[in-house]
């Protein structure tokens, strides 16, 4: 099986592909990639001489690349994304331009080649914003509530991939996840930037009070999901992934202080972002029924493990977060 992956060098594709070739001998995968700046050709570097893996630089909003790549696999999986939040408040139109009209040039693609099996990765923000109410969690039939650029071109993109299997049969899947966190995480996002900045002796930056909740799940776990999903899902259907591990912000940024032995003075309070979303948390029971997956990480050993990475990894890191 030939399996094209977009976004492949990003932070879950980089993951993904890595998975995927160490599992399975009878896989090959086709790399699609911008190389935006959250993208990193060297994510990849002990795969250059396997013949199982090939690199292909582009745009999945041009149609001509994206055509001859879909013509070459059998399964789409489609990570390519614009992702963060404040840069969506920045400058929403390139997520639009990538997240809504890149995914419809792949879903075009895939129907010109025969239906081409596709999975298209999501995220559980294209459903709103939830109270402290425990009892209260997003699932497969929560009602869309996009509340930020990025999260209202998500949900767009979303429903593009459900009205191409209702309109062309084209076998689609989504999954749609809560924050991941893992090695190759680009250091602009929340844990990778903590780690960092205390890496350098820098301040942590904490949004308003702190107070926002968030459900965090490691990449492993979600990309183990998405083969579940490749392998046992049902064509048409949605499945959520969660890590289990609802935390407040400023809870998790203690946490990595006092992974660090440092004190809590490092943690600042800056401007709360623009519309930030206060709780996210994820009901995977129909993931659990029907695929037979739950996350097997916990927070505490997930994230010794990505502090240890990013020890490990200066070189890979320090480079991105200064554009050297």
């Amino acid at each position: 099986m030939k399996i094209l992956v977009t976004g492949g060098s990003g932070f879950i594709g980089t993951n993904y592909i890595h998975h995927v070739l160490a599992i399975k001998n009878d896989v090959s995968v086709l790399n699609l990639d911008k190389l935006t700046y959250a993208g990193n050709r060297l994510n990849h570097k002990m795969f250059e001489s396997d013949s199982r893996y090939r690199f292909v630089e582009g745009d999945i909003c041009d149609e001509a690349v994206v055509d001859s790549c879909v013509r070459e696999v059998d399964v789409i999986v489609h990570f390519a994304a614009e992702s963060h939040v404040d840069r969506s408040i920045a400058q929403p139109s390139i997520f639009l331009h990538t997240n809504v009209l890149g995914t419809q040039t792949l879903l075009d693609a895939a129907v010109r080649h025969g239906g081409k099996r596709f999975h298209h990765v999501s995220t559980d923000e294209v459903y709103g914003s939830l109270s402290n109410n425990p009892e209260q969690k997003f699932s497969e039939v929560t009602p869309y509530d996009p509340r930020s650029p990025y999260s209202a071109s998500k949900a767009a993109s979303d429903h593009l991939v459900r009205a191409y299997y209702h309109t062309h049969g084209l076998p689609v899947t989504i999954s749609n996840c809560s924050n991941n966190y893992g090695p190759y995480q680009y250091p602009e996002k929340f844990l990778p930037l903590f780690i960092t900045n205390l890496l350098e002796g820098k301040k942590l930056p904490v949004y308003g009070t702190g107070e926002n909740i968030r459900d965090w799940i490691h990449v492993e776990d979600h990309i183990r999901g998405i083969g579940a999903v490749l392998e046992r899902g049902k064509i048409g259907e949605t499945y959520c992934f969660g890590g289990d591990a609802e935390m407040k912000n400023l809870d998790i940024a203690k946490m990595i202080v006092s992974e660090f032995g440092v004190q809590d003075d490092v943690i600042e309070y800056v401007a709360d972002r623009k519309g930030h979303d206060f709780r996210y948390a994820i009901d995977f029971s129909k993931a659990q029924r029907e695929l037979g997956w739950q996350p097997q990480q916990t927070f505490d050993s997930g994230l010794r493990g990505v502090i240890a990475w990013y020890r490990e990894n200066e070189n890979w890191w320090k480079p991105l977060k200064y554009g050297n």
